[in-house]
């Protein structure tokens, strides 16, 4: 008989991985039935991670969101999972232990199946809260081993992690080889050890495509014995994504493994719904350079998630390393040339840094201070001269333990700082503060939201979900994306009200007005008539006989050139086009008050 792979689908994952922002709950509601369609996925990774702090950020309800996009999928039996930071819950630094409880019993009730549990410091006390946390609210806790390759994870280190995790209730395992650096066959021997000392236990392999071992990650991992593979579809796979399941289904099928069929009637319309989501506004957030695979990262050993946000860090700080490097006679930097020194520094200062796996957040507190060095280096001054709150937490141990020494540059450091190194559990020093929230939601006469949801959102993401409420963050975010349009040479848009239609005369038109020609509607066959003016003035707005819109169609230099896309029932039913659009024939000229 042969051996059966099941697939998973990171579809939060495949948009946070290329861009910042994930689709909203209308197009959530759009393509998860074409995702049931598609017919080979056992599971579909729905939220988690930052995924409901960006629908915070761009004016959304996450709850919303999260409930839209697994309706279907509960239906239909296809298992859903989220991703979860453990001591971090779903964002950047440590929640309080009520937050963490409540986050499971509210997930679970908007239909999230599994939680999928990692530390990036790969510290156990930070995940075995959660794994009993979630028992308790009714999901299925998946921890995760934080997949990196440095002298010190080596797979029997991974095995005793996962045995430790197993034996505090974890009911599957997770290879999260986030930056895809894991070698293929140290992956495959992690999982045979894993299966070997636990035959009965699901393991899962997540692996990004980046620097180019995944795919052979994946076979490797096959044919150990693992239970689910995470994979992505066009067109966001690959590149700093995951590999495509058309390719893993090929891939395991010639070797002899059962694998599920794809509808590709289906798989080319949720390509093409995805395709549609990125044109809508999403992919005005993605860098291009998500889309390029590069073995640079085989050194670095930073994951693709990240890759957006540093490539933000990269353009904002790229004027200032300039400036600094003009200002000591010394020579410009390309940003490609950038990306390369930051590569390369992040690569020096990981290891004197107690090799921290390099996923969220840990992967942007070594990247900022790689960064920092590079601009204190641009400016004539030493490594290390600049490192944040957030970077020394982690090095202080306030976080979790680091897997390896820190250099005793860094100690030394730490010690000028005059901090002191922490040494107890990361969840002490952030006592419970759900009391708190609920008195700021009844002061302000919010709603409790259904499972307390509202509250949920609130206590996790505190200063996002007061902007959402006021109305700041759609502002901001529209804002924002307006930037980034115009950047990007979009089209501008513009809209005018709705006007009647009205009946009038047409004898009386051609008596008054000789030199109007008839013009072909868009709707209906509709004759309508237009008048050339360049004065806005010269339109018929006096006279017993007409009224201002009786004749409504004209080109005039006040709005510009708008074509109207339709009329029905008497009514502009659109009239929105892009500004200074060229006039085609059989289009309607709009003049509009």
């Amino acid at each position: 008989m042969k051996q059966e792979i099941k697939f998973s689908l990171l579809y939060r994952d495949m948009w946070q991985s290329s861009g910042k922002y994930v689709p909203r709950a209308d197009q959530l509601e759009q393509i998860a039935p074409v995702i049931v369609e598609m017919g080979c996925f056992a599971r579909v990774e729905t939220n988690g991670g930052a995924s409901e702090q960006v629908n915070l950020l761009y004016g959304e309800n996450p709850n919303k969101s999260v409930r839209t996009f697994t309706k279907p999928f509960n239906k239909a039996g296809i298992q859903t999972h989220m991703l979860d930071r453990g001591l971090n819950g779903i964002r950047m630094y440590p929640v309080p232990a009520d937050v963490r409880k409540l986050m499971y019993k509210v997930k679970k009730a908007q239909g999230v199946d599994i939680t999928r549990i990692f530390c990036g410091l790969n510290d156990v006390r930070n995940i075995i809260p959660s794994i009993k946390y979630a028992k308790e609210g009714g999901m299925i806790p998946q921890a995760a081993l934080c997949i990196t390759y440095s002298p010190v994870h080596t797979v029997d280190y991974y095995v005793d992690i996962a045995t430790t995790l197993i034996e505090a209730g974890a009911e599957e395992i997770c290879l999260k080889d986030m930056a895809g650096i894991g070698r293929p066959y140290s992956n495959g021997q992690i999982v045979k050890k894993i299966k070997d000392r636990f035959p009965n236990i699901i393991v899962q392999y997540h692996g990004h495509s980046g620097p180019g071992f995944s795919v052979a990650s994946m076979l490797e991992v096959a044919k150990a014995g693992v239970d689910y593979i995470d994979v992505a579809m066009e067109p966001l796979s690959w590149g700093m994504i995951h590999p495509d399941v058309i390719t893993i289904q090929a891939m395991l099928r010639d070797a002899g493994f059962s694998v599920p069929d794809i509808n590709m009637e289906a798989y080319m319309e949720a390509n093409r719904l995805t395709q549609s989501f990125m044109d809508d506004f999403l992919g005005y957030f993605i860098d291009p350079s998500n889309k390029v695979m590069t073995s640079l990262l085989v050194g670095c050993g930073l994951p693709g998630g990240m890759m957006g946000s540093m490539m933000s860090d990269l353009k904002g700080m790229h004027n200032a390393i300039n400036m600094a490097l003009r200002q000591n006679n010394k020579p410009e930097v390309s940003l490609n040339n950038l990306v390369v020194q930051l590569f390369q520094e992040v690569e020096y200062v990981w290891p004197k840094l107690g090799y921290p796996p390099l996923v969220t957040p840990f992967s942007q507190y070594v990247k900022n201070i790689a960064l920092m060095n590079i601009f204190s280096i641009a400016k004539g001054e030493s490594r290390f001269s600049n490192i944040d709150k957030d970077s020394l937490n982690m090095i202080t141990g306030k976080m979790g333990k680091l897997p390896g020494a820190l250099a005793p540059e860094i100690i030394r450091i730490v010690e000028e700082k005059g901090l002191e190194f922490y040494t107890g559990d990361p969840q002490d020093p952030y006592p419970d503060a759900l009391e708190q929230y609920k008195k700021e939601i009844i002061d302000n006469n919010w709603e409790f939201g259904a499972d307390n949801e509202e509250l949920f959102e609130l206590a996790m993401h505190d200063r996002q979900y007061r902007d959402y409420k006021s109305g700041i963050a759609k502002q901001r975010f529209l804002q924002e994306l307006e930037a980034a349009k115009e950047k990007a040479g979009a089209p501008k848009f513009v809209s005018r009200p709705v006007v009647e239609v009205p009946n009038f005369d047409v004898a009386k038109v051609m008596e008054l007005y000789p030199k109007a020609q008839p013009v072909q509607a868009t709707c209906n066959g509709t004759v309508i008539w237009q008048y050339d003016i360049e004065d806005k003035s010269t339109a018929p707005v006096v006279g017993s006989e007409f009224k201002k819109g009786d004749i409504i169609c004209f080109i005039e230099a006040y709005y510009g050139l708008e074509p109207v896309k339709a009329l029905s029932d008497g009514k502009i039913v659109q009239t929105e086009a892009a500004q200074g659009t060229k006039v085609r024939k059989n289009q309607i000229l709009a003049f509009l008050n």
